[in-house]
Formats: C-alpha cells, sequence, structure tokens
C-alpha cells in the first residue's frame, strides 16, 4: 500500500471521528495491534494518550494467581490511557479484544491541543470523573455484593433489568462474565445454569437470552 492511500485512510478514520477529538488524534502516532496485544500494563509509567480510531480493548487488571477483573471495553471514537497525564503510573492494563488502530499522542502533544482548544479540557475532566466513578462503583460491587448480585448486575447491564420480551445479549462468554464480575468461570457457569433451569435465560454457545426479570436473591 502506498504512502498516499495510507495517508487518506488515516484521513477518513480522523473524518469519522468528533471533530475535536479528530484534531486530536492527528497530534499523534498511528499504530496497529494484533488482537490480543498488551497495549499498556497497570503499574509502568506513561505519559500517552492514546485514540481509537479502529478496534475495540479493555481495561482491565490481574492478580498473581492471574485472575482478571474487567473494568470496561474502549471502541472507536473513545480513547484511553489519560489517568496518568500527571506523570503516575497507569491505573490499569489495556489489551485488545480485536485488531486494532489507535493514535498515540504525547503528553505535550496533549497540552498543546488544550491550549489550542481550551473547550476539550472539560471533555477529559469529565471522561477522568466517569471512569473514576466507574472504579469506585466496581469497588463497592466487590465489597458490599456476593457473586450472584454482581452476575445479576452485569446481565442487566448489558441487557435490560426489566426486559418486555426476551432480549438476545451481544456474543460473550461465561470467562468474559466472570472477569467482568471478579469470580470464576465455573461459578458464573453454575449460576446460569441455575437460572437457565428456573426459565430465566437462555444460554447457547456464546450467547445468553434474557427471558423476564431477573431474581434479586437465589
Amino acid at each position: 500500500m502506498t504512502a498516499t492511500r495510507i495517508a487518506s485512510d488515516q484521513q477518513k478514520l480522523l473524518a469519522q471521528l468528533d471533530p475535536a477529538l479528530g484534531r486530536l488524534a492527528a497530534r499523534g502516532i498511528f499504530r496497529t495491534y494484533r488482537k490480543n496485544t498488551v497495549i499498556l500494563t497497570e503499574g509502568e509509567p506513561g505519559d500517552s494518550l492514546f485514540v481509537v480510531l479502529q478496534g475495540q480493548v479493555k481495561a482491565y487488571s490481574t492478580d498473581e494467581e492471574g485472575r482478571e477483573v474487567i473494568y470496561g471495553t474502549i471502541v472507536s471514537g473513545d480513547y484511553f490511557g489519560e489517568m496518568s497525564l500527571d506523570g503516575g503510573t497507569r491505573s490499569a492494563s489495556v489489551m485488545t479484544v480485536e485488531p486494532t488502530l489507535v493514535s498515540v499522542v504525547s503528553r505535550q502533544g496533549v497540552q498543546e491541543h488544550l491550549e489550542a482548544e481550551p473547550a476539550f479540557a472539560m471533555r477529559l475532566v469529565t471522561q477522568v470523573i466517569r471512569r473514576a466513578r466507574g472504579a469506585t462503583e466496581k469497588a463497592r460491587q466487590m465489597a458490599l455484593m456476593n457473586v450472584y448480585g454482581r452476575l445479576i448486575h452485569a446481565l442487566e447491564e448489558k441487557g435490560a433489568a426489566q426486559p418486555q420480551q426476551p432480549i438476545e445479549l451481544k456474543p460473550v462468554t461465561h470467562q468474559q462474565i466472570a472477569s467482568q464480575v471478579g469470580a470464576s468461570r465455573e461459578m458464573v457457569s453454575r449460576l446460569l445454569k441455575d437460572l437457565e433451569r428456573g426459565g430465566y435465560v437462555e444460554l447457547g454457545v456464546k450467547r445468553i437470552t434474557l427471558m423476564k426479570k431477573l431474581p434479586a436473591r437465589w
């Protein structure tokens, strides 16, 4: 592929972004990552912001035994890495869940963008607050809810709290749900099987269908 063709494709991707975010991404370096590639590692120093142009990534943490907790996913048109722009370490690891193209914007590039477009600063602050609130909610669930409560919260978040008709959730595995709720895959599978026997869900290959309102306790 010629340099001209590559530049043209990049301009098309930038044009699909919110204008202010597109101008920020234009200040960065474009990088492509394969599926299941770790882009950021929790605890490492970092001073760059990543704008997702194509693909999807997940933010997560792991413990010494390799158990994983997923904080959320970030898709094209969004960005990550802003939490370490203060010069601190990365607050979470980030891995691609499909082939992904990002623009890596240095701390200096972000500062120049904020000087040129001060209004973007409020958007950046709002993003930090939103993600901090999400992390606080995740911590609250881990501390105050049992595994079943966290499972129900995750399923309703993906579907609807009170479905009026069966709702098929987007393709998802038991392991992905387990990582989201901070439990073992075996525990999640057992609870889902119990819910299936009760007629609350239908299970398929990477598929869960909510049939009716899930019970608050089990």
